[in-house]
């Protein structure tokens, strides 16, 4: 169940303070700006790191989020910057939020076009240089929460 994988997730992140390294959560209002600047609602899990966690790492694992309101000159792990970035050089979908980058020509992405039974959007991979017609978006996590827990079990 993705609340229960998320909440594991974020039970392990608040506990293991010397490996996390997060900006911090974010009021209302910022993440509002953030989702009209890319056109997109952010519901349920991704939500929820956002207002507590804002962006960050763990270990050696960078997870996207909001840094600040500069969302034009920000850098990684701000998945606002990444995503509008990504739509001006490689014509990433709209649809499309970066929220990791493998390191190996690969994102992931929360995919809000596709979703769970509970509205959760997906976790796909996005292959820069690919022409969009043979995507194949494969799905990675069910959700946010999977995600976030697979992620931090690697780094534990």
């Amino acid at each position: 169940m993705s609340k229960d994988t998320y909440q594991k997730a974020k039970e392990i992140i608040l506990n293991e303070e010397e490996i996390a390294d997060f900006v911090g959560g974010h009021p209302d209002g910022l993440i509002s700006l953030a989702e009209e600047k890319l056109g997109l609602k952010f519901t349920g899990l991704y939500l929820d790191y956002l207002q507590t966690f804002g962006a960050g790492n763990f270990g050696a694992q960078e997870i996207y989020g909001i840094i600040n309101a500069d969302f034009e000159n920000s850098s990684v792990p701000d998945a606002i910057w990444s995503t509008l970035t990504e739509r001006k050089e490689i014509n990433l979908p709209v649809n499309l939020l970066v929220i990791y980058d493998t390191g190996s020509d690969e994102l992931f992405c929360l995919d809000f076009n596709q979703s769970d039974d509970n509205g959760e959007p997906n976790v796909v991979s996005f292959v820069p240089g690919v022409d969009l017609e043979n995507q194949t978006y494969e799905i990675i996590a069910n959700d946010f929460g999977d995600f976030l827990l697979d992620l931090v079990k690697q780094e534990i």
